[in-house]
């Protein structure tokens, strides 16, 4: 290939040289070779630049929960609400979604497998971690963010900033279902976290309750008995 490159470079270098001769004209496998070596710089430029200037539709998705949005600088996708399985439902599936606020709903299905509900904030008294606002029973809100500059995403449980070389996204505290309800996964809602809307009722569905470490297989320390439990998003 760099043969080849060098040949033409050589080639077209003769061909200028001799632009100004008198009555010069190209033959027909020159304009060949002319006309080569313009393609190749064509689309050698449309590769190093998209179409219309676009940016690449690389980097990391991840779901912000507890916020209507994203952070500044980063696209957001959708903003919705936290939904999962009822709380003491026994079987079906553990884990939270992030529900877009503009469903595309589906048909009439009768049946009584109902596992989609709304999500609830428990995080009032023992089960409010330390740092976040007394929300209990009203509804979590979540949004899809787009982080174009990283192709790299972590959550890190128990810690509050990101290790040397990451980039922290938002920061917060691991929430999830109470212990004597169904397992649940593990959600990194943010330390500032906010209601859905206004509205307060008992509704139930999935749960959220501010979770602590409890030492014994968990050797403290490093890690500290009976206190809330931080984490933090990170990317790079």
């Amino acid at each position: 290939m760099l043969l080849y490159l060098a040949f033409i470079t050589a080639t077209l270098t003769v061909l200028v040289q001799c632009h100004d001769c008198k009555d010069y004209d190209l033959s027909a496998s020159d304009q060949s070779l002319v006309d080569m070596m313009k393609h190749y710089l064509h689309t050698s430029r449309k590769e190093e630049c998209p179409p219309g200037g676009k940016s690449s539709t690389s980097g990391v998705t991840y779901v912000r929960w507890g916020k209507k949005g994203c952070p500044n600088g980063v696209d957001m996708i959708y903003t919705g609400q936290v939904g999962g399985n009822y709380y003491s439902n026994k079987g079906g599936c553990v884990n939270y979604l992030c529900l877009p606020n503009d469903p595309e709903n589906g048909d009439a299905l009768s049946s009584d497998n109902g596992q989609l509900y709304g999500t609830e904030y428990e995080t009032a008294g023992s089960h409010k971690p330390s740092g976040m606002k007394d929300m209990r029973q009203k509804e979590v809100p979540c949004a899809v963010c787009h982080q174009r500059k990283r192709s790299v995403l972590l959550m890190i449980p128990a810690r509050k900033t990101c290790y040397k070389g990451w980039t922290s996204e938002y920061s917060g505290y691991l929430l999830t279902d109470h212990k004597t309800y169904s397992s649940k996964e593990y959600l990194c809602v943010d330390k500032n976290a906010e209601p859905l809307d206004n509205k307060t009722g008992n509704e139930d569905g999935a749960l959220l309750y501010g979770i602590s470490a409890k030492c014994g297989s968990l050797r403290c320390p490093p890690y500290k008995d009976a206190t809330d439990v931080r984490c933090v998003v990170c990317t790079k």
